[in-house]
């Protein structure tokens, strides 16, 4: 990692709680437990993946920053919804996000389902909020709604949950997970650059075949570090998905298998962002920062 590129994502990763803290309603205001709630699951913590996504899109089609800020923003509002509702004894049962106790845990049940409720409504009106013309925006919002709905990350979600004890195929295994963790990965590139122009058959293609490659490889390295890692350094309980008995890349691959495809999956993203030359630098170091993290 470049240090112009680890200085550009520590501004944007420090920016985004200011944004993300603007965009939601006060912890003083009525009913002040939900907002409080809404605050402790989407402040503080998390990588900031998808909105470094969408800045590095956004910066390739000279997006105006604000609306960049509000996709950014709505991404990840949806993002820490699926946490919230994901970590609950309903689906998987978590106590540990983000290296702090779940909503659910810090709060209770019904406070963490209304969280995530909120925040799904919540993003939808930050990016409405997004000053640009009415065609754009709409199309924006049809992107989120699509990436967060049962053709994409709730229904990946659906077969995750189904799947349990399963054994399931390479391909049925790419599918889940092409859904329940590419879909937003890939509106996030799409939303930010989708703010700048109009974007062509071939620029829609192109960032879609990168979107695809690395919302695979995201989810490889998910699976390789819950078994290879700790709970303090993921900030979550590792080894949930063998104790769950959840089919998974390094159970069906293994080990060196599950590395070697995240490396084949990031040479795959750098590919598709040859048409960009090198303004899409951000992209291809984001695609490496994906693939090495260790968290």
């Amino acid at each position: 990692m470049s240090s112009d590129f680890a200085a550009w994502r520590a501004t944007v990763q420090a920016d985004m709680e200011g944004f993300l803290l603007s965009f939601l309603p006060p912890a003083t205001q009525q009913p002040q437990r939900l907002h409080e709630a809404m605050q402790y699951a989407v402040l503080d913590g998390g990588k900031r993946v998808r909105p470094l996504l969408s800045f590095a899109a956004g910066e390739l089609f000279d997006a105006p920053r604000d609306a960049v800020a509000r996709a950014a923003a709505a991404v990840e509002m949806i993002h820490a919804y699926s946490l919230v509702h994901d970590d609950m004894p309903c689906m998987d049962d978590d106590d540990l996000r983000r290296g702090k106790p779940t909503v659910h845990k810090q709060y209770d049940e019904a406070t963490a389902l209304l969280v995530g409720d909120a925040l799904q409504a919540q993003a939808f009106e930050v990016l409405a909020g997004a000053s640009l013309d009415a065609e754009c925006k709409l199309a924006m919002l049809a992107t989120l709604a699509r990436a967060a709905g049962s053709l994409g990350m709730c229904g990946g979600q659906a077969i995750d949950l189904a799947s349990v004890g399963l054994v399931l195929s390479l391909a049925e295994l790419e599918q889940m997970h092409r859904l329940k963790t590419g879909a937003l990965l890939e509106a996030s590139v799409m939303l930010g650059a989708m703010a700048g122009k109009t974007l062509s058959a071939s620029e829609v293609a192109a960032l879609r075949a990168y979107a695809a490659a690395i919302g695979l490889a995201f989810q490889v390295v998910d699976d390789i570090l819950d078994a290879t890692a700790d709970s303090a350094t993921l900030g979550k309980t590792a080894g949930k998905d063998a104790a769950d008995n959840k089919p998974t890349y390094v159970s069906i691959l293994g080990h060196e298998e599950s590395l070697a495809l995240a490396e084949k999956l990031r040479q795959d993203a750098h590919s598709a962002l040859k048409p960009f030359g090198d303004g899409a630098q951000r992209l291809k170091s984001l695609a490496d920062l994906i693939v090495h993290r260790k968290t």
